[in-house]
């Protein structure tokens, strides 16, 4: 029993419970009991890391996520986090964070990572960074992959929160590890995994049941939803990000908040 990470998950799972969530959890078997490993997965919505968690109750393990660095800045989630012994991840800056999960992996912890970095609006699997790969093959642990669907549609970038008691289902295919050998190429690794989770992705929205016409923001292009495509989605994150840099530059120079130098509340 962890002192914050197990009173978390207790609360979560009331709130879970009082949402009428419905969990469909496969191929948990694949998380190790003991050891290290990299758990890999899609990112659908805000909400993904507490329910990728669940995936790991079966062993008895609890996932380390990797998490933006401005989470850990919150008067009440910060510690929470901390106590939680999630690691914080600055974009700009990652080479603390890989090291930081390198030990964890090493000490026998599950890491939670996201290759995709960040939501993907389209609800496809967006290019994946290769930190994760780089991870499992220095500490030399095999990766995990885990494909969530369904949990876009209690709360995702783009769209109002859904938090009453909505009945969604949410589903979690866990995979079977793939080692990465030491020499093996980095680039092609990650091609290979993201191969892998396009063809559980692809499962699990065939798995999924019918979608109300309402909720169609809430499906790919490619399935006839009205989610943007991934060529428009990709396209709204540089755009983000451009300005997310811009003001950030703002607030260097005038050594104010970025969000009041862009006239957000």
């Amino acid at each position: 029993m962890e002192p914050v990470y197990t009173p978390v998950i207790g609360l979560a799972r009331a709130l879970f419970a009082a949402q009428g969530l419905r969990f469909r959890v496969t191929g948990s078997e694949h998380i190790p009991h003991e050891d290290g490993a990299v758990v890999v997965m899609n990112h659908l919505s805000y909400l993904d890391f507490t329910y990728a968690g669940l995936a790991a109750r079966p062993s008895g393990r609890v996932i380390r996520f990797m998490c933006k660095d401005t989470i850990f800045d919150h008067p009440v989630a910060g510690p929470l986090m901390r106590g939680m012994k999630h690691i914080p991840v600055d974009r700009e800056n990652g080479s603390a964070s890989f090291r930081a999960a390198l030990r964890a992996l090493k000490d026998g912890e599950l890491v939670g990572v996201f290759p995709e970095a960040t939501i993907s609006r389209s609800f496809e699997l967006k290019e994946f960074k290769s930190g994760a790969v780089r991870m499992a093959q220095g500490a030399r642990v095999p990766m995990i992959p885990v494909v969530l669907w369904g949990s876009q549609r209690v709360w995702t970038k783009g769209h109002p929160k859904r938090l009453g008691r909505t009945h969604t289902p949410i589903s979690i295919d866990v995979g079977a590890p793939m080692d990465v050998p030491r020499g093996a190429d980095v680039t092609q690794v990650v091609a290979d995994l993201h191969a892998r989770m396009t063809t559980m992705l692809q499962a699990a929205q065939d798995a999924y049941p019918t979608v109300p016409f309402e909720d169609r923001a809430f499906m790919p292009a490619r399935l006839g939803g009205t989610a943007p495509t991934l060529e428009e989605a990709t396209a709204l994150d540089l755009e983000e990000t451009r300005l997310r840099r811009q003001r950030r530059l703002a607030q260097d120079a005038a050594g104010t908040d970025p969000d009041e130098v862009a006239g957000q509340p």
